[in-house]
């Protein structure tokens, strides 16, 4: 079994930020059992994404990123989103399904594209399977990540970050309308400050790049959980846009380099932000 994860401590001296790319797994484990294949399978993937923030740990911040497919197991979502359509039998846990499992794109992906992703039912063993080896050691590593870093119940930063396809509006089931390029979520609000949102958009649109708040993506179960700005816990989540900086193979551009310095920027300004904080 690979490791569900990559782990990267700071490299300069430690501040209370992380930074977690829960989508940019590539290593699709054998026992998929998919019968889609090659690029009809990878649209869900934030390919790279890991990659564009790996800048993090010499800004003081710990950098984690999962390994395994999102479409294999998502653990930007809750375990009660369970897809019951997916089942060969009853799940044994509490069930509440969301918008996203709606979609066909709960816990375990039913859909891609609209386009079913097996041609069989999940055993629920199967399902419990993926939790455990997959979703559970992400969280908790996260989890440890967040803790460490507001050791002695301190303040503490954490960027979600993810990239979103050019149609991220369609596939939502929404009306057309332009993308920014970089959409920042904070679930309207509640997740994190103004103070840490407005940095970010204010560095990225000196960049060049167009940023919206909280359209069409507010965020989703990680920073609902880590995001408590009445404990000075900030959680913000960060979802670029994938035209941005691959192609539709999913190989890197020109624009890359571009982008990669501009969350550096980010980095930067949030780490000296950071650290007017703490005094």
């Amino acid at each position: 079994m690979m490791a569900p994860f990559t782990q990267t401590p700071p490299a300069a001296h430690a501040l209370p930020i992380v930074v977690d790319s829960p989508h940019s797994g590539t290593d699709y484990p054998p026992d998929f059992g998919s019968v889609l294949q090659g690029l009809a399978l990878r649209q869900g993937e934030d390919t790279w994404v890991h990659e564009l923030w790996a800048g993090a740990p010499a800004h003081g911040a710990t950098l984690l990123a999962a390994r395994f497919p999102r479409a294999y197991i998502d653990p930007n979502r809750s375990l009660e989103d369970i897809d019951l359509a997916l089942l060969d039998g009853a799940w044994p846990g509490p069930v509440a399904p969301s918008r996203k499992t709606e979609l066909g794109i709960g816990l375990v992906w039913r859909l891609m594209d609209g386009k079913p992703i097996y041609d069989r039912r999940l055993p629920v063993a199967e399902v419990q399977g993926r939790i455990e080896r997959c979703w559970r050691p992400y969280r908790a590593a996260l989890e440890q990540a967040l803790a460490e870093a507001a050791a002695q119940q301190g303040p503490r930063w954490h960027l979600n970050v993810h990239s979103m396809p050019d149609d991220s509006r369609r596939r939502l089931g929404l009306p057309e309308q332009p993308l920014a390029d970089v959409v920042l979520g904070n679930l309207d609000g509640s997740t994190c400050d103004e103070a840490t949102i407005a940095i970010v958009e204010e560095v990225l649109r000196s960049g060049g790049y167009t940023v919206a708040r909280n359209d069409p993506f507010k965020g989703v179960e990680i920073i609902r959980t880590s995001g408590q700005p009445q404990r000075n816990w900030h959680a913000l989540q960060v979802e670029v846009k994938r035209s941005l900086y691959m192609d539709e193979a999913r190989a890197r551009h020109s624009g890359f380099a571009r982008l990669q310095h501009a969350f550096d920027e980010v980095l930067a300004a949030l780490a000296a932000h950071v650290r007017r904080q703490l005094g």
